[in-house]
C-alpha cells in the first residue's frame, strides 16, 4: 500500500521540483538581460547656441591730465600789493578773477602822459588840416599858376597824423600796462605753485605761478593692434564713460577728441585723446577727477555680425564639442576672433541651433555616445519582450 502511495506522490513533486526550477532559472535570466540593458552612457548637459550681433567694447586706461599748463609771468614792473585768497597751491580761481595786484600809480601817470600826447598830436594836425585847407583855397583863386604839393600842406598833414597815430598806439600801451597791473586768471584754474608775495618787486617776464586750466581734462590712452582693428571708422566725438575706482568710485562721460597718429616705436600702440568737461565739477556739479588719476576708458567700437558668444572654459584650444544626431560627441573648430571678459566671440565653426556640450566627460573622445540630462529616453524594444517573458 505505502509502495502504491509513492508511485502516486513522486511525478506531483517531480512535477514541483521542475516548475520550482523553471521559475528560478527564469528569473536568473531576467536578472541578467536587465543587468544588460543598463545605460553606461555618460550624461552631459547641452545648449543651443544662436548666432547675434554684438557691439565691440573696448577698454582702456590712462592718466588724466589738464589740457593746458602755463607758467604765469608777470607783463610790468612793480611791488606786489595784494593777492586772491584763493591764490594758493591748491587753489582753484575762475576765469578772469585777479590773481595778484601790482602798484598802479608809474602805469596811471603813464596814461595821464599818453593821453596828452595824443592831445597835442590832434590839436597839430586840426591846424595842419587848416592852413592845408587855406591853400586849396588859394590855389583854386589862381587856376593858371602850378602849385606843389608843399605848398597844399599835404607832406604837412601826413606828418601830423603820423603824430596822431603815434601817440594813440602810446597810449593804448599804456592802458595795457595799467590794466597789467591786475594779473588776471586765463581760465578756471587750479594753483599749482605760487612765487610772489605782498611786497615783492617783480619784473617783467618774471614767473610767478604754475597754473592747470581745469575747464577740460585729457586722458591719452594707448589702443593695442587687436583692438585697433574694432575702432569705428570716425572716432572723433565717439562718447565713452571714464571710470575712476577706488573705495568711492564713479563714472563721468568724456569724448573722443583724436588720434595722435604715431604707433609707439615700444609697444607698437596707437593712442587716443579722451577730453573731459570740467573735470573738478565746479559747474556740472559731478564728482571730481583729479589729475594724474589713472582711470578706465571704455567706449563703443565697431559692430560684429552673427557672432557666437561662449564662455572662455568652454573653449580649449580653438575646439567645442557639440552633441551630434545620434547623440554622439563632435569636436568642432572654431574661430575666435575677439576675447571680452570671460567670453570668446566665434565668427565661424558653428551652427545655429548646434547643442553645446557645457559638462564634458572625463575622457571625451569622438564619437563616444552620450546621453542628454533631462532628456526623455527612447523605448527599447528589449524592454517589451522582457515584460512579455514575465507574463509568460
Amino acid at each position: 500500500m505505502q509502495t502504491n502511495s509513492l508511485r502516486w506522490v513522486f511525478p506531483f513533486v517531480a512535477l514541483a521540483i521542475g516548475v520550482v526550477g523553471f521559475k528560478a532559472i527564469n528569473a536568473l535570466a531576467n536578472e541578467q538581460e536587465k543587468k544588460a540593458l543598463v545605460d553606461t552612457r555618460p550624461t552631459v548637459q547641452v545648449e543651443p547656441v544662436s548666432a547675434n550681433d554684438h557691439q565691440v567694447v573696448i577698454n582702456s586706461y590712462g592718466e588724466v591730465k589738464p589740457l593746458e599748463n602755463t607758467q604765469l609771468s608777470a607783463q610790468v614792473s612793480g611791488e606786489v600789493l595784494s593777492w586772491h585768497p584763493s591764490f594758493v597751491a591748491g587753489g582753484v580761481v575762475a576765469r578772469g578773477e585777479t590773481l595778484f595786484s601790482i602798484e598802479k600809480d608809474n602805469y596811471e601817470a603813464a596814461v595821464l602822459v599818453a593821453e596828452a600826447e595824443l592831445a597835442r598830436a590832434q590839436a597839430g594836425l586840426i591846424e595842419e588840416q587848416a592852413q592845408a585847407k587855406v591853400a586849396e583855397d588859394e590855389a583854386k583863386r589862381f587856376p593858371s599858376k602850378a602849385r606843389t604839393d608843399l605848398f597844399l600842406r599835404k607832406p604837412q598833414v601826413l606828418s601830423a597824423q603820423a603824430n596822431v597815430k603815434s601817440a594813440q598806439a602810446a597810449l593804448k600801451r599804456a592802458q595795457r600796462d595799467l590794466e597789467n597791473c591786475d594779473v588776471k586768471a586765463p581760465y578756471d584754474a587750479l594753483i599749482v605753485s605760487r612765487n610772489v608775495g605782498v611786497g615783492q618787486y617783480v619784473t617783467m617776464g618774471s614767473q610767478v605761478a604754475e597754473l592747470n586750466n581745469i575747464e577740460t581734462a585729457e586722458v591719452i590712452i594707448p589702443i593695442a593692434g587687436f583692438d585697433s582693428v574694432f575702432l569705428p571708422e570716425r572716432i572723433k566725438g565717439i562718447t565713452a564713460t571714464v571710470i575712476q575706482k577706488g573705495l568711492n568710485s564713479f563714472t563721468r562721460e568724456g569724448v573722443i577728441d583724436r588720434d595722435l597718429g604715431i604707433v609707439d616705436n615700444a609697444t607698437r600702440m596707437s593712442s587716443l585723446v579722451v577730453r573731459i568737461e570740467d573735470p573738478y565739477g565746479l559747474k556740472n556739479k559731478q564728482p571730481a577727477i583729479k589729475f594724474g588719476s589713472y582711470v578706465q576708458v571704455n567706449f563703443a567700437g565697431t559692430t560684429l555680425n552673427n557672432i557666437y558668444r561662449l564662455p572662455q572654459a568652454l573653449v580649449n584650444n580653438q575646439t567645442v564639442w557639440v552633441v551630434g544626431e545620434n547623440q554622439t560627441l563632435e569636436p568642432r573648430k572654431v574661430t575666435v576672433i575677439r576675447e571680452e571678459g570671460e567670453y570668446f566671440y566665434i565668427s565661424s565653426g558653428l551652427k545655429a541651433d548646434d547643442k553645446l556640450v557645457v559638462t564634458l566627460p572625463e575622457y571625451p573622445q569622438k564619437g563616444m555616445e552620450v546621453k542628454i540630462a533631462g532628456a526623455q529616453p527612447a523605448p527599447e524594444s528589449s524592454d517589451v519582450s522582457t515584460s512579455n517573458t514575465q507574463q509568460l
